[in-house]
């Protein structure tokens, strides 16, 4: 007779979890927080700057990562479960609301909301689960790992400066590093694979692809929100954003026209899609890391497209693009063991356009980064789809 806590569980029939509109629901508020980060980093390209927004932004992505992980367990059409994850909206709306200044005057603001979501949401899973259930022990393990890291979350809030930043750095690698043992812990003990093989892998691979194409379809809408912002408009303002546009195009098609369908189709033929799922997560934090980076930069090109190209410029221009070829690599290599030959090419292109950078403009700059982002989707297109015709030449 099944445990009546079950009833929280989405049911394992054998058939692949869908997405529910709850989650896709819940993935609005991370789409603001990924505008946030990028109009955040656009003004502030000191090396301080870029490392505090790698720290808010691995935040953000764990507070996601961890619901993606319930929701993966638990079924929100279920009203509690769906309480549950609004829930975590509300208190994630004031988070993303104080990125901004989150180093400066909304800091313990921020830190108490991300706590709150994070012990908050494993402490309601706890009390779904009920005190013998297999996934208790797991989920005593993350709650006790995740309270860790928020001592050091709301000691950086009442910090400042360097110390805040010191604080929220241990923070993170609590969080991004404690799976990687299992949630290890004196009297405790450790997860292990065998906890994680109830997980539904398809559903994890299509939750990645979901904040994906809304961190891309965000960057476009910001793209756009630049463009309407100039009051006058002139010519190389305009090229500007039909070059940023092109290059979200050779984003989206990077990522989506082989690379999801075989991720998917990956992660539910593994022997474990649990832990195929915890990688793809991982990786993802990466990529779209790159997404960010790319669409500040974006912002900037349309701004000031004849504005020289620094260092900081050149490291956003250049640079973000790389980072997401860098985890679209690592996303594929995870699918088929190998990293493609295109995004060798990719990256070979980026380190030559790196040294032309210094003696020219943003715009100029953009349209080699964005060719650069075409040649890659090409590429891949183009070798996928000749193997494809001769296997089912083979085949025939």
């Amino acid at each position: 007779m099944p445990d009546h806590h079950d009833r929280f569980l989405r049911k394992r029939d054998g058939e692949e979890a869908r997405v529910t509109y709850t989650e896709l629901f819940f993935d609005l508020i991370y789409a603001f927080a990924v505008t946030q980060l990028s109009h955040r980093l656009m003004h502030d390209l000191s090396a301080l700057g870029v490392l505090q927004t790698l720290v808010l932004w691995f935040a953000v992505w764990l507070g996601w990562q961890y619901t993606c992980w319930v929701t993966n367990w638990f079924d929100p059409e279920r009203p509690q479960v769906r309480l549950l994850v609004f829930s975590v909206m509300v208190v994630g709306m004031v988070m993303a609301a104080c990125l901004p200044l989150a180093f400066g005057t909304r800091g313990l603001i921020f830190a108490l909301s991300y706590v709150t979501i994070q012990v908050g949401r494993s402490l309601a899973v706890l009390v779904f689960l009920g005190g013998d259930h297999p996934l208790t022990a797991n989920f005593r393990r993350i709650t006790a790992w995740l309270a860790i890291s928020g001592v050091w979350w709301i000691a950086g809030g009442l910090a400042d400066g360097w110390p805040r930043l010191a604080c929220w750095g241990v923070a993170v690698l609590c969080e991004y590093v404690s799976p990687m043992f299992g949630f290890a812990l004196p009297l405790l003990g450790r997860s292990h694979s065998s906890d994680w093989r109830s997980a539904e892998g398809g559903h994890l691979a299509e939750r990645c692809q979901a904040l994906v194409i809304l961190a891309l379809g965000e960057s476009v809408v910001v793209t756009g929100g630049t463009l309407s912002d100039i009051a006058s408009w002139h010519v190389p303002a305009v090229i500007a954003f039909l070059v940023c546009f092109v290059g979200s195009v050779a984003m989206w098609w990077v990522y989506f026209d082989w690379g999801s369908r075989a991720g998917s189709h990956a992660i539910a033929q593994s022997r474990e899609p649990g832990l195929m799922g915890a990688y793809f997560h991982y990786v993802h934090v990466i990529l779209i890391a790159g997404i960010i980076g790319s669409a500040a930069a974006d912002d900037l090109v349309i701004l000031h497209p004849d504005a020289r190209v620094g260092m900081q410029t050149a490291l956003l221009l250049i640079g973000g693009p790389a980072l997401y070829v860098v985890g679209n690599g690592l996303y594929k290599r995870a699918i088929h063991g190998w990293l493609p030959l295109s995004h060798w090419v990719g990256l070979g292109i980026s380190v030559l356009i790196a040294p032309l950078a210094f003696h020219t403009d943003l715009l100029t700059t953009s349209v080699l980064t964005t060719l650069m982002m075409i040649v890659v989707a090409a590429w891949e297109s183009v070798s996928r789809r000749h193997g494809q015709r001769t296997r089912n030449l083979s085949v025939e």
